[in-house]
C-alpha cells in the first residue's frame, strides 16, 4: 500500500480539530517561557475514569519534542469561527510562536500555564500519563486536571478532505 493511498482514506474521516499548547520552561527564575501551540486532528478521548485523552504528535515535531520535558499541556476546542488559528499554528517550519499567540486571545490555565484559547468551545489542562512510540508519531495520553466550557455556543471546526470545514 502507497503513503498516498493510506493518506486519501483516512482524508475521509472527518475529525474535530483541536490548538495543543503548552509552556516551555523558562531560561531562567525571572521569566516564562516561550507558548508552543500545535494545530491537531488526532486527538480523541481515551478514559472517563480516570480521565484521559490521547494526542498524536510527529516524531521529534517541536511539540513532541517539548512535551517530552514538559508534562503539562493544554487543549482548546476550536470553533467553525477559529479557522484562522487553525491554519496560523498548522503551518510547519516555524523557528518561534511567539508572533502567532499575539493576535490570538487567550487565558493561561490556572493549573498547567498554558494558553487557553479565547472563544474555544471547550478547553481541558493536562498532565501526561504515558507516551508510546507509534511509527512516526508519539502517542501522548493525558491526565485531565481541568475542563471548562468557555464558550458554550457555537459549532465545531473540522477537518475533511484536507481542508477545514463547517458542520452543515
Amino acid at each position: 500500500m502507497s503513503n498516498d493511498a493510506f493518506r486519501a482514506a483516512l482524508a475521509r474521516l472527518a475529525a474535530g480539530v483541536v490548538l495543543i499548547t503548552a509552556e516551555e520552561p523558562p531560561l531562567d527564575a525571572h521569566g516564562r517561557g516561550e507558548d508552543v501551540g500545535m494545530t491537531a486532528t488526532a486527538f480523541v478521548s481515551v478514559s472517563l475514569d480516570p480521565p484521559l485523552v490521547m494526542v498524536s504528535l510527529r516524531n521529534d515535531s517541536r511539540m513532541d519534542d517539548l512535551l517530552a520535558e514538559q508534562p503539562l499541556w493544554a487543549v482548546s476546542v476550536l470553533a467553525e469561527d477559529q479557522r484562522k488559528i487553525a491554519a496560523m499554528f498548522a503551518m510547519k517550519g516555524r523557528i518561534s510562536d511567539r508572533l502567532l499567540f499575539e493576535g490570538v486571545p487567550y487565558l493561561r490555565g490556572e493549573m498547567t500555564g498554558a494558553p487557553l484559547v479565547g472563544g474555544a468551545l471547550a478547553t481541558l489542562e493536562c498532565r501526561t500519563e504515558q507516551r508510546v512510540r507509534a511509527g512516526d508519531h508519539t502517542l501522548v495520553i493525558g491526565r485531565v486536571l481541568t475542563a471548562a466550557l468557555p464558550s458554550g455556543e457555537g459549532e465545531p471546526l473540522t477537518y475533511f478532505k484536507g481542508r477545514y470545514r463547517r458542520l452543515d
